[in-house]
């Protein structure tokens, strides 16, 4: 999925995965309003590519947090302007305008080798608190408000939707749900 203003850079993108054979576009935001990022997860995608410039200055030190409160796939910056240093730590990696398309999916593809090595490990369970953790996933509920409920940090929260889904090998909301109400942590009429 990308998140890229630029209709040109996405069909060059879109273009680039085609050629290659590899990847394919299941969307594009264009921009980041009226609660677009809430839409990431009609896309059945697994990782998400994002311009950086998407947000206001202020919200790009903390976009790859921004854009946990809606997702756990990897997310890779791609550079169409100058960014700042720091700003760039926080992806899974950082793909230039100007790298070749090969490179650029060389990076894709580490990233997501990357999101899989953190593979479920046999045998470990969740513990009480991821349990919790998991019912508000199920229940829709957003990383912020999850924090807000149990009075931790987002970044604590984000920890424990990780080891959620290394543990259970599952990445997407719908498939937590689906986990939860197998393992009866949730009833049915408590999802929304």
């Amino acid at each position: 999925m990308l998140i890229v203003p630029s209709a040109i850079v996405a069909k060059g993108l879109e273009q680039i995965f085609s050629d290659q054979g590899e990847f394919t576009v299941t969307g594009n935001l264009q921009d980041l309003s009226c609660g677009a990022l809430s839409r990431i997860r009609s896309f059945d995608a697994d990782i998400l590519l994002v311009d950086p410039s998407v947000f206001d200055v202020e919200a790009r030190r903390h976009a790859r947090n921004l854009i946990a409160e809606y997702t756990d796939i990897p997310v890779v910056a791609l550079l169409t302007s100058l960014q700042g240093e720091d700003s760039l730590r926080q992806y899974d990696a950082v793909i230039d305008l100007y790298e070749t398309p090969s490179n650029i999916i060389f990076k894709i593809r580490a990233a997501l080798e990357s999101a899989r090595d953190v593979s479920r490990s046999e045998g470990e369970e969740l513990s009480a608190r991821e349990k919790d953790i998991l019912i508000c996933v199920a229940k829709g509920m957003l990383n912020k408000e999850i924090a807000d409920l149990y009075n931790i940090s987002i970044y604590t929260v984000i920890t424990h939707r990780k080891n959620i889904t290394r543990k259970t090998g599952i990445k997407t909301v719908a498939g937590l749900t689906v986990y939860a109400l197998l393992n009866n942590l949730i009833d049915i009429n408590s999802v929304e």
